[in-house]
């Protein structure tokens, strides 16, 4: 069963990144999977509850990558930015596929994922935030929020990049995202 599950795990990627998930049929993943569809029921409930593994194993994955780039940072808060914004940007669009399950097609998905972007959210806020920096309230600015909105920046950066016909060289995404946080974290 386990690796039945991988398969389709591995099916879900490619074809929710390729087709979109609105056009996945339970179908067209077991076919790709080369399993029978109740095959596909003893190992998911539904295609919602597979877009959600697939989903929190790319940010789970992601959130490692960053976090050790961060560790391995020299401890200066620029330095520290530039470290893990950097690897986020490269490692989410080192493969395009993952950009868009992250970025596009879980939100494409059923509300029920909601719960779990904000999830993934306060775990990149929480790298952000006990990693990076330790950013005291000034001026009644809420550091959290800052970092949530910081977020929201390279989201959109993304975003642009995955449904870009001419996308931005990944440099540019990065020296923009360093960019923002520098000027609005350090100063």
């Amino acid at each position: 069963m386990a690796e039945r599950r991988e398969r389709l795990i591995s099916a879900a990627y490619v074809l929710y990144s390729e087709l979109g998930f609105p056009d996945t049929t339970i179908e067209k993943l077991c076919t790709v999977a080369r399993i029978s569809n109740r095959a596909f029921y003893e190992c998911f409930e539904s295609r919602d509850e597979l877009m959600l593994v697939v989903y929190d194993r790319c940010v789970r994955e992601t959130l490692e990558t960053v976090a050790k780039a961060v560790e391995r940072a020299p401890d200066t808060l620029p330095d520290r930015i530039e470290a893990g914004i950097s690897e986020y940007i490269r490692f989410i669009t080192g493969d395009r596929r993952r950009a868009r399950i992250m970025y596009l097609e879980v939100r494409r998905a059923d509300d029920g994922f909601t719960a779990s972007r904000q999830q993934t959210s306060a775990a990149f806020c929480q790298i952000l935030e006990t990693s990076l920096f330790e950013l005291p309230e000034k001026g009644g600015v809420e550091p959290r929020l800052v970092v949530l909105g910081l977020l929201g920046v390279v989201q959109e950066l993304l975003i642009e990049w995955t449904l870009a016909a001419d996308p931005p060289p990944v440099d540019q995404l990065v020296g923009t995202a360093v960019h923002i946080f520098r000027r609005s974290l350090v100063g």
